[in-house]
């Protein structure tokens, strides 16, 4: 596919790009710079859901340093330990 930067530094996304995308007037688009060129991904409206609770949770310990997901969330109910394969 191919198109045009106009003189106000314009281009038109092609339609079959735009459907697949979900593209619409309005929509935010992220221009990611490569080696290769460039990589326009569609973007989001406003933080990511993971964003607003990223750093809330707080461990004694670097999570480098557990060995057991049950050392992060704690003992499961009934005293059963996970499985190891």
């Amino acid at each position: 596919m191919k198109s045009t930067i106009s003189s106000k530094g314009q281009v038109t996304i092609p339609i079959e790009v735009r459907d697949r995308l979900g593209l619409e007037a309005g929509t935010t688009v992220l221009f990611d710079i490569r080696e290769e060129g460039v990589l326009l991904r569609k973007g989001s409206h406003g933080e990511h859901p993971v964003d607003k609770v990223f750093g809330i949770l707080k461990v004694r310990r670097p999570v480098d340093a557990l060995k057991h997901a049950d050392e992060v969330r704690g003992p499961r109910p009934g005293g059963r330990r996970a499985r190891r394969s």
